[in-house]
């Protein structure tokens, strides 16, 4: 379960805005009643150029919700052109063949509805929410920037900016997010894929040169590597009509296949020391490698996670902050990569505590676990907050649509996500205690303390 830490470090999104244009005529349709998760209305389609469609049709709204997932991240840039994944998600505001730009917002808005993007290091994603008699103009702007985006010297120099600047505000300048950089990069070591940041090198974004650009685009903005979901009130044969109207004709190109390499092992515990000038408190970072999101083992580690470190009433929070007050704030996660994944934590210790403190208090927790598993109360509240969580993820037309493309690209089939809360809470007892032990080892540790303060002389 990402934090909100990690969640920043691992997407950020854009909101454009500008006038409007001519759009697609309005349609209207209506649709079958709601059904639970279970039995979640989902209909799954492929286009002749490769272009699959997860259609799910849920009338309790007048709102339609696109989502458009690309099988491209930060894992696919090479070294040296690290940030174009990122930068993408910039650029596909930026215009197209028939929509000036900046005007792919405005139109939105201009009829209702909001939109944005997000990039990770496995994908990156795009959607809006529209009136529903506006699915057609959602559909008609995304073939359109799909088809045809502007990559423009103008266009790519005004967003490259926009991202160094994004880099120096939301990155360079902040407390505490320097050293989730640096652990990714511990942790994953040569790993590649992994280990740099989805923003970018800085020296990176400055020397891309525009050819490079274009070339990332050509490479992955294909509708063969793309998944498009549509969640809300509408009727199926109507919608695939508009679907293979404005997307039929993109023609389809080959598409390099991910070659994942060689993850991280576990090579004997790893521990650094850093100093971030910005921050007024020490802090301290533990990683794990873990094995891949949507496995076996995975679900495990995030139960475990889930029951003893979500909320105010959890074993973690209640100990360390509660009755010893000596954090004041801590998050345990998982990334949920696609490829090798982290259990990690994030802890700010509280005045005259020191970072070794905080992490020897959570290693204590850990092995606790590994030798004696959760308890009742924490596995049940668990499972109860998972049970609450499925819930709210499918009443909104957008966060369906956005679950559901993803689904559909990672695991190949959006229906499997009906039993994607069984799986959890199959997890038993016995399956945290025994992944604790598995991979919460110090051979499979990464440690980094933040120290806090500017050195003697160093200005923050």
């Amino acid at each position: 379960m990402r934090k909100p830490m990690s969640i920043l470090l691992a997407s950020t999104m854009l909101v454009a805005s500008t006038a409007s244009a001519d759009p697609p005529a309005r349609t209207r349709a209506a649709t079958p009643r709601r059904s639970a998760l279970a039995s979640l209305p989902i209909e799954r389609r492929t286009l002749e150029n490769g272009l699959r469609v997860v259609l799910s049709p849920n009338p309790g709204v007048p709102t339609v919700a696109i989502s458009v997932v690309y099988d491209v991240g930060s894992r696919n840039e090479p070294s040296g052109r690290t940030g174009f994944a990122h930068l993408f998600e910039h650029m596909m505001f930026e215009g197209s063949r028939n929509v000036p730009p900046r005007e792919h917002s405005a139109l939105i808005e201009s009829r209702g509805g909001e939109d944005n993007g997000t990039t990770s290091e496995d994908r990156t994603l795009y959607f809006e929410t529209l009136p529903s008699n506006e699915l057609a103009l959602g559909l008609w702007l995304e073939a359109d920037r799909m088809r045809s985006l502007a990559v423009t010297e103008e266009t790519f120099e005004n967003q490259r900016q926009t991202v160094m600047e994004e880099r120096r505000m939301r990155y360079d300048n902040e407390p505490y997010v320097g050293s989730f950089l640096r652990i990714h990069e511990l942790v994953y070591g040569e790993y590649f894929p992994y280990a740099h940041s989805v923003i970018g090198d800085m020296a990176d974004l400055e020397a891309a040169p525009l050819a490079a650009v274009q070339e990332f685009f050509d490479t992955y903005y294909a509708p063969n590597n793309a998944v498009l979901s549509i969640a809300g009130d509408f009727e199926i044969d109507a919608a695939m009509a508009l679907v293979e109207q404005y997307f039929g004709s993109i023609e389809r190109h080959e598409v390099p296949v991910f070659e994942a390499g060689e993850g991280p092992g576990a090579t004997g515990a790893r521990r650094e020391t850093m100093r971030d000038p910005l921050a007024n408190l020490p802090g301290f970072h533990l990683a794990y490698v873990i094995p891949p999101n949507r496995t076996p083992d995975h679900y495990a580690l995030e139960m475990l996670v889930t029951a003893i470190g979500d909320g105010a009433s959890s074993r973690i929070y209640q100990e360390l902050v509660k009755r010893r007050e000596i954090v004041q704030d801590i998050s345990v996660y998982t990334e949920d990569m696609r490829g090798p994944d982290v259990l990690g934590v994030f802890g700010v210790m509280t005045p005259d505590h020191p970072a070794t403190e905080g992490r020897d208090a959570l290693l204590a927790i850990f092995a606790d676990v590994a030798a004696h598993g959760v308890t009742a109360a924490e596995l049940q509240k668990a499972r109860v907050r998972l049970r609450s969580m499925f819930v709210f993820l499918f009443e909104s037309n957008l966060s369906r649509a956005n679950q559901l493309a993803e689904f559909e690209l990672v695991s190949g089939d959006a229906t499997g996500i009906r039993g994607e809360l069984d799986r959890y809470l199959a997890v038993t007892n016995a399956d945290i205690q025994r992944v604790a032990a598995a991979y919460l080892v110090e051979p499979n540790r990464t440690e980094l303390l933040v120290e806090s303060g500017a050195a003697s002389g160093e200005q923050p």
